[in-house]
């Protein structure tokens, strides 16, 4: 009988709670060991102050939703206008919600794509929501602006770094001195810094020769601006099949072997 891919590999995940379930069943599913370690938490908006500022804002012709929790805390808030989603899980959030997707991109992941589509090519005039957490990439808002649209932001959550203990921080450490932490997923830049500074220092050097799997370019840029030489991989998207497929090509640079 072969052996499962992932035997003997430990993966930490850096998912928020909610999110990292997938990701840790497909890496286990494969004889892999998960590790949760989220290092963003997602903290929706009072419902009144989000109602508040929906009221100062212009009705949308299309409004854009940048994340599956802007979907699952704001959808609402889409009015009649027609739904543009960045990436593919995004677009399949608003579709188990019983949306439609008007605009979504026929290839790729994130915000540069979603412009190449043709629904937000000619866009002058047109007023344009954008449904997200309380920060993020100016990208899509300062193109469209570009292009002529009136764009505005709508926050339906905070991302905030969790609080971890002393203890859970110990545990951490073990666990990777022991060897069972051999490659770290990173879905974001911000998931990045937040890690490194929640990180104990001793982990926190380890890092640097731990091999990154992620699905941004931005995220394998930061690591590498940071840590110079760190072994990165770039996964084809953000889904679990794709970010396991990106740690099993890894081979034996996962276990450090040569």
């Amino acid at each position: 009988m072969a052996e499962a891919a992932l035997a003997g590999i430990g993966v930490l995940v850096t998912r928020p709670w909610h999110q990292a379930s997938d990701l840790m069943s497909a890496i286990e599913s494969e004889g892999g060991t998960a590790y949760a370690f989220p290092t963003i938490e997602i903290v929706p908006r009072a419902s009144e102050i989000v109602r508040t500022e929906v009221r100062s804002l212009q009705p949308p012709d299309i409004a854009i939703f940048v994340s599956p929790n802007a979907v699952q805390h704001g959808l609402s808030h889409a009015d009649s206008a027609a739904i543009a989603a960045v990436g593919p899980t995004t677009a399949a959030a608003i579709e188990s919600a019983g949306k439609t997707v008007d605009i979504r991109s026929a290839t790729g992941y994130d915000s540069e794509h979603l412009l190449l589509e043709s629904g937000l090519a000619n866009v002058a005039g047109m007023t344009i929501r954008i449904i997200r957490g309380g920060t993020g990439r100016e990208l899509l808002a300062d193109t469209l602006k570009e292009r002529g649209a009136t764009v505005e932001y709508l926050s339906v959550y905070d991302r905030v770094a969790p609080d971890y203990s002393a203890d859970e921080l110990s545990t951490l450490e073990i666990q990777w001195r022991s060897g069972a932490i051999n490659v770290v997923t990173i879905m974001s830049v911000e998931s990045l810094t937040n890690l490194i500074a929640i990180l104990p220092q001793w982990c926190s050097d380890q890092l640097r020769q731990t091999p990154l799997v992620t699905p941004a370019a931005r995220v394998i840029k930061e690591a590498v601006d940071r840590f110079h030489n760190a072994p990165t991989a770039l996964a084809r998207g953000p889904q679990a099949s794709e970010m396991v497929r990106a740690i099993t090509d890894l081979g034996p640079i996962a276990t450090g072997q040569p």
